[in-house]
């Protein structure tokens, strides 16, 4: 059994596709890695997804309200920044929620006339359950690395990060 993964092939397959361009094996190889395994990671959500009959949209935007400073409480513009949506599509969204049971929209206790969005007990209950499916093949995937890997992964992914999120 080879040691050689799809990236590794792949590099082979396209080095000499490069020869008047400055091709890096090592820069190519770290590149389809991540964005093969944000692929995967994608798909765990899919899975997970398909387990608890959410579509994309009802879980990104349950998602958004459940990570913030204030798990379960933001206003619909607040939802409609993080989400890259318009106000409308925002309405729609929340009108849908609304409906399943996932979410209420109240008067904001300090200026009663704005609204603000609060999650309810069913949809805490569907969003922890898609989360639960997602995290379970996440551990599955990160326990291929020991402890020390992991760190070091960890580190090596912020660095990263931090230089992509600076440009």
């Amino acid at each position: 059994m080879s040691d050689k993964d799809w990236t590794d092939l792949h590099v082979e397959r396209w080095r000499e596709h490069w020869i008047d361009v400055d091709f890096d094996d090592d820069v190519e190889a770290i590149v389809t890695r991540i964005a093969r395994l944000a692929r995967y990671l994608k798909g765990t959500v899919a899975t997970a997804l398909v387990e608890t009959g959410l579509q994309d949209f009802e879980y990104d935007t349950l998602h958004a309200l459940m990570i913030r400073d204030t798990p379960g409480v933001a206003s619909p513009t607040e939802l409609a920044e993080v989400l890259k949506v318009s106000a409308a599509g925002m309405t729609g969204r929340l009108d849908g929620l609304e409906r399943a049971g996932w979410v209420q929209r109240a008067p904001s206790p300090e200026d009663r006339r704005r609204v603000i969005v609060e999650v309810t007990k069913a949809g805490v209950d569907v969003w922890r359950r898609t989360q639960g499916g997602r995290g379970a093949q996440e551990a599955d995937l990160v326990e291929a690395l020991t402890q020390r890997e992991r760190e070091l992964l960890n580190r090596l992914l912020r660095k990263l990060s931090l230089r992509a999120e600076s440009e």
